[in-house]
């Protein structure tokens, strides 16, 4: 007899596995045996998002959000789907709530700073990678963003300090948390 973790373990690895179209119905059967379980939304929501369909994802991160506000990534995914869709506001509206919830989570202020980078606010950019990686120091991603926005500031002391800490660091190996 199938369960609903089965279902959710058995889904999470074929999204894992890049299926994401095979993982869906069993997010859908799992969520038909437990309908008010944040996380079978949550992970619901990154299947569907790795399919591209972002109105589906955004509904299901929303209905994951009104079982436990708590949850970080929902807030974070979908401040990635409408920083995608050029919806700035709308991102950072989000971000902030992952923040809110989470201001540990070296991802979300990685890609809060590249909203400000995109909108030229140089300055809140550079807060936010600074923060990142005070809590991941080896986060590529964060050193790389952060360099880019020293050299925007015309902070090249800093930005060459950087470039010497990434040359140390594969940048496969660490994407944040």
């Amino acid at each position: 007899m199938e369960n609903a973790a089965i279902l959710n373990n058995s889904g999470i690895a074929l999204t894992e596995a890049n299926r994401p179209f095979e993982a869906i119905p069993l997010f859908r059967k799992a969520l038909a045996i437990e309908p008010e379980n944040p996380l079978l939304w949550l992970n619901l929501g990154i299947a569907q998002q790795k399919t591209g369909d972002y109105n589906e994802a955004i509904d299901s991160f929303e209905r994951s959000v009104v079982f436990d506000d708590r949850l970080c990534e929902a807030w974070c995914s979908m401040g990635l789907i409408h920083y995608e869709r050029n919806e700035f506001e709308l991102a950072q509206k989000c971000y902030h709530e992952a923040l809110l919830r989470n201001d540990s989570d070296p991802k979300t202020w990685n890609n809060l700073g590249v909203l400000y980078f995109n909108i030229n606010n140089f300055e809140q950019a550079r807060n936010c990678f600074e923060k990142s990686i005070s809590i991941n120091p080896q986060y590529y991603d964060a050193l790389y963003n952060l360099r880019d926005t020293c050299r925007e500031l015309k902070d090249y002391h800093a930005a060459a300090e950087f470039e010497r800490v990434l040359s140390g660091i594969d940048p496969f190996r660490d994407k944040g948390g």
